[in-house]
């Protein structure tokens, strides 16, 4: 089992005795509907062609797509936002493992659709030194295939626990993408994929670095 998986487990042990088996459950059942909506076979795929982007970062400066791969290839981790106990661990394992990134020419971005301010929040939070861009109202996300509507059942159980998409994406439309990462070479062509709809499940970031 690798690092991050670990890690994983920690924290699902830990919540599985903090949170009542209620919001468990609706968390659970969340997943499993998110299952029947194929988002993956529907999502963009090994081989085509990543849709350019121009987002800005923590500090409002737009980063684009077209001048990260002139550089080499891009590593895109898409992720929920900064109240997500599971994107920070990912983000800061990735963190950790930045500079085998780097010695394999591949520049790391994270995008999410929450605020910049959020954003710099997270960012400063856990030390990030890649750039986290905000993808305001899921607008490149959509373009990918990967991502879905918060389902209405589930909403209250989010707000109980204090998060309230509204606020932190300044939208009303309670979508979210799903957990992936891409790596994008120099022409822009998607080499590597990961993505799952459980929200638990998390890259192999070792593997991930032996794809680059």
């Amino acid at each position: 089992m690798n690092t991050l998986a670990m890690q994983i487990e920690q924290l699902n042990h830990e919540l599985s005795s903090q949170l009542p088996q209620e919001v468990l459950s609706a968390f659970e059942s969340s997943v499993e509907d998110l299952k029947t909506k194929n988002i993956e076979e529907n999502s963009i795929q090994i081989g085509e062609e990543m849709p350019g982007f121009s987002l800005p970062n923590v500090y409002g400066k737009k980063i684009s797509s077209g001048e990260i791969l002139k550089n080499g290839k891009m590593i895109l981790a898409f992720y929920r936002g900064r109240w997500c106990p599971y994107c920070n661990l990912e983000l800061k394992f990735l963190q950790e493992r930045i500079s085998k990134m780097h010695e394999k020419n591949a520049v790391l971005v994270a995008i999410s659709p929450q605020s910049t301010d959020q954003s710099l929040m997270m960012a400063e939070k856990n030390n990030l030194e890649f750039e986290v861009l905000t993808d305001y109202n899921n607008e490149f996300a959509k373009k990918l295939g990967i991502v879905f509507q918060l389902q209405d059942f589930v909403l209250p159980y989010y707000q109980n626990l204090g998060i309230d998409l509204s606020l932190f994406n300044k939208n009303n439309e309670n979508t979210l993408p799903v957990p992936a990462v891409f790596v994008v070479d120099e022409n822009s062509k998607v080499v590597y994929k990961f993505l799952e709809v459980n929200y638990i499940s998390r890259v192999d970031v070792e593997k991930l670095i032996q794809s680059l």
